[in-house]
């Protein structure tokens, strides 16, 4: 499959690259810097093209099967950033996805994106962005995966993951097992056209995919 990667050169998305690459899949690192190009393809990308989520994305995203969206603005940026990139950035790349026929969507996005009143009042804005880009995506007619990660950490991945529900509010997980259950669901049906949270557990990560 050939997976295009929006946010390569992200925490998660350099684990992300890095894993496709040693797969069997094609990997397509999209960054907004041409300088960044020597170390994706040090990491395995297959390609790398050059797209800022301000202007387009479409001749990043034509002639894939599959998009991942990891990029964003993260928490502690204000609510214009937040608006360009994890809103407007993520809308363009869903409708882009639709334009050119695109089979697969996976889209990182954030515990609380699916209820931002519970967050505390400086990430609200970010978690509304979230949730509203989550919907869009469900309304795109494309074939999704909302993965919902909690606080995420630079720890070693485990390999070992939990799907919680959404009685609780927050928790860590690491973006190398982020990527790691990106990775696993590409081609598993389990997790076609659902949203889930992630949290690291103790449960291998395709067994807790196949389970909840």
């Amino acid at each position: 499959m050939k997976v295009t990667v929006i946010g390569a050169n992200g925490k998660i998305g350099r684990h992300l690259v890095r894993m496709l690459g040693r797969s069997d899949h094609q990997v397509r690192a999209v960054i907004r810097n041409e300088q960044q190009q020597p170390d994706m393809e040090k990491l395995g990308a297959d390609e790398v093209v050059v797209a800022d989520l301000e202007q387009t994305v479409d001749h990043a995203v034509a002639g894939c099967e599959a998009v991942v969206f990891t990029a964003g603005s993260g928490g502690h940026t204000g609510g214009d950033k937040t608006l360009l990139i994890d809103l407007d950035g993520a809308f363009k790349t869903i409708d882009a996805g639709v334009a050119h026929g695109v089979d697969r969507f996976i889209m990182v996005s954030s515990m609380m994106a699916d209820r931002p009143e519970q967050g505390s009042d400086k990430m609200r804005h970010y978690f509304v962005a979230k949730g509203r880009a989550d919907e869009r995506l469900r309304e795109s007619g494309l074939n999704y995966t909302i993965i919902r990660p909690g606080r995420l950490t630079d720890e070693p991945g485990k390999g070992t993951i939990r799907i919680p529900d959404n009685r609780e509010t927050f928790g860590d997980i690491p973006r190398a097992d982020v990527a790691a259950v990106i990775v696993e669901s590409l081609q598993r049906e389990h997790t076609y056209r659902r949203s889930f949270d992630l949290l690291t557990g103790n449960t291998p990560i395709a067994q807790a995919l196949n389970s909840f």
